[in-house]
Formats: C-alpha cells, sequence, structure tokens
C-alpha cells in the first residue's frame, strides 16, 4: 500500500464538489504506474480488509476509525461486499458515512482499474493546478478581484498569487471570490494572509493524530507559519500564525471581502474562518460546505481512499466546522454575493470592469 500526504481536501472525483490538492512537497522523478491488480472478489476483500486497517490506525478520531473498521471486518465476513462489481466502492462509502458522516472520507475506482464498463466512473485524481485562479484584476476603482478554485501548493500558483497580491497592494478594498473553491494547501494562504495583516495573527488550530503522523509523516509540510503547541495525549497541535512580509501596503488597512457558497469547501473554509475570526474580512453568500478534516490519498491498486487524520478548528472555542460550514456574515444568495461586496466597496455593479485570468 502506498499513500500521498494531502492537505485540507476533500476526495477528489470529477464530478465531486470538493477536490483534493497535494501539500507542496519535493516531487520524484516520475515513474511508470505499476498495473493495477485485476479488480476480482478477492482483490476487492483485500481491499475491505486494508482499508479498515488504515481507518482504525490513522482516522483522525480513534474511536471512529475503531467503529468504521469493526463495521467493514463485520460486513465482509458475511459476504456483504461479495458480487458489488462496480457498486462496490460506492456501496462501502455509503456505509462507512452510516457510520460517521465525514465530508472528505470515500472510497473510488482510480483511473488505472481494469475492466471497467463503459460509461462516466467517479474516478479519485488531482485536479489541475492550472484552472487555480479563473479571473482577477481591477474590478473597479482601487477595488481589486480574484476568483480563486485551488490552493495547490504549485510553486507557479504561488508566485501568481503573489503577483497578483503585490500588482494591487495599493487597493482601498480587495474581493477575494471562493465560491467554487475546491481545497488545497495552506501555500497561497501564507502569501495572501502577508499582504493583509500588520503583525502577527493567531489564525486557526490544526490537530493531527500522532498514529497517523508517526506512520506516514507530518501531513502539513514544515511552514514558517504553522507552530507546535501543547496537545492532548495521541495528538499533535500545530497553531497556524498569518505572518507580515515586506513592507506595509494600504493592503493591511483595505476592506477585504470573501465570496462564499455552499460549494466552498475544504482549504478554502480555512481560509474563510482564519478570515471570520480575525475579524479581518466581511464573509459574503452562504454557509460553506463543512469539509474540515484534512488527510492523505491512500492508494489500494485500483481503487483509493481519502483517509482524513486531523482537523482544523477556532482555538477560542474548539469549534470546527466538520458537517455544519463556516457562516457568513451578511448571508445572501451565492450569486449575488459579488454585487453585495462591490456595494459595501462604494461601487455601483452595473459599472464594474470585464477581468482576464492574467493577474
Amino acid at each position: 500500500m502506498t499513500s500521498r500526504i494531502l492537505l485540507l481536501a476533500g476526495a477528489v472525483v470529477a464530478i465531486s464538489s470538493v477536490a483534493l490538492a497535494q501539500a507542496p512537497q519535493p516531487r520524484p522523478p516520475a515513474a511508470a504506474p505499476a498495473p493495477a491488480p485485476a479488480d476480482t472478489e478477492a482483490h476487492r476483500a483485500d481491499i475491505v480488509s486494508r482499508l479498515a486497517t488504515t481507518l482504525e490506525e490513522n482516522f483522525v478520531f480513534p474511536e471512529v476509525g475503531r467503529r468504521y473498521a469493526q463495521a467493514l471486518r463485520t460486513k465482509a465476513a458475511a459476504g456483504g461486499y461479495a458480487n458489488l462489481a462496480d457498486a462496490f466502492a460506492e456501496t462501502v462509502t455509503a456505509d462507512l458515512q452510516a457510520i460517521h458522516p465525514d465530508r472528505h472520507l470515500r472510497l473510488g475506482p482510480t483511473g488505472a482499474r481494469p475492466n471497467a464498463g463503459p460509461g462516466p466512473r467517479r474516478v479519485m485524481r488531482m485536479p489541475d493546478a492550472s484552472e487555480s485562479i479563473r479571473e482577477s484584476g481591477w474590478i473597479a476603482d482601487g477595488v481589486a478581484y480574484i476568483d480563486l478554485t485551488l490552493f495547490p501548493g504549485d510553486p507557479a500558483v504561488v508566485e501568481r498569487i503573489r503577483a497578483f497580491m503585490e500588482t494591487h497592494k495599493e487597493a482601498r478594498a480587495i474581493i477575494f471570490d471562493i465560491r467554487g473553491h475546491r481545497g488545497g494547501g495552506l501555500a497561497e494562504m501564507d502569501v495572501i494572509f502577508s499582504y493583509l495583516f500588520a503583525r502577527e495573527t493567531l489564525l486557526v488550530g490544526m490537530d493531527t493524530r500522532l498514529a497517523a503522523e508517526r506512520a506516514g509523516g507530518n501531513p502539513l509540510g514544515e511552514l514558517s507559519t504553522l507552530r507546535r503547541a501543547d496537545a492532548p495525549d495521541g495528538i499533535v497541535r500545530r497553531m497556524h500564525y498569518a505572518l507580515p512580509g515586506g513592507a506595509a501596503t494600504p493592503l493591511r488597512e483595505a476592506r477585504v471581502f470573501l465570496l462564499t457558497s455552499r460549494r466552498s469547501g475544504s482549504a478554502a473554509e480555512h481560509f474563510a474562518l482564519s478570515l471570520k475570526r480575525t475579524h479581518r474580512a466581511t464573509l459574503i453568500g452562504e454557509t460553506t460546505a463543512g469539509a474540515g478534516h484534512y488527510g492523505r490519498m491512500v492508494d489500494f491498486g485500483g481503487y483509493a481512499a481519502f483517509i482524513p487524520v486531523g482537523r482544523t478548528f477556532d482555538p477560542d472555542n474548539d469549534w470546527d466546522w466538520e458537517g455544519v460550514g463556516v457562516p457568513p456574515d451578511v448571508a445572501i444568495p451565492a450569486d449575488q454575493a459579488l454585487d453585495e461586496a462591490l456595494r459595501r466597496a462604494g461601487v455601483d455593479p452595473s459599472q464594474r470592469r470585464s477581468l482576464s485570468v492574467a493577474p
């Protein structure tokens, strides 16, 4: 079994509303993928067994991981996963969600799965980093705007974000549109926060299960914005900070608006809670998706599962948004959020400018 450490993201499927992004990691040389095992009853039985062990040893809440494992083993022993064929992954996922719902946890086929039937399939895949920024620029005099769909941790995307912030550092107001944001990591956020905050500021806390970190490494990466803190037994706790960078610019005093929707998931919600609890932005739109656990993708050969190993929380009260989402400050339909932000920035929405994807 191989695993890839992944941060703040949902299960990656071709048609999912919350997608998975990889934390910044050194990239090894590309290697030819190993052929997937034949998709047989024996292979699927082996996957259930290994998935049960993986959840038991790594899931963010140990008692829930044990319940998942026991349920999978009991049903498998009774022949409950026999003769499922293309319904196998969906059945396993539904069983897990019935025990304890988690917006990230799911099993799905990979693109390497053999003898798949015709028609579309929910395939576990990494999103394309080139999709990270849809539009950006001056949407009105003194008002900057950027539509973000992913925080992939890709160095080129990080630099595009930095270029956007630098180009618009004189803005009197800035609008971050995360209504279609699918998740990702911390690198892009850290660049944005370095422009928006005038002083070092605690954002959120992040708890990782110790056993999962010992087995698979630190899923968060070694970042200067993360600091270890005291934690309960069995937990590794890190606090995420905004660290100002470079010379002070008007952005540190600019009005900040964050547009949200029910599709804003995972890392987008980390971004939203960070700005909300520090009162650095006004959130406009809808309550977010409610996908609050980060983790790693585990490849079982022909099938893969996203295994949540940690949670992000408000350090003031230990609250996290799993299953409930981050509520906006101004609750309106998502398709009206941009116009509302423009009005609050003193701009007639009918006068907004057309934008391009270039920072």
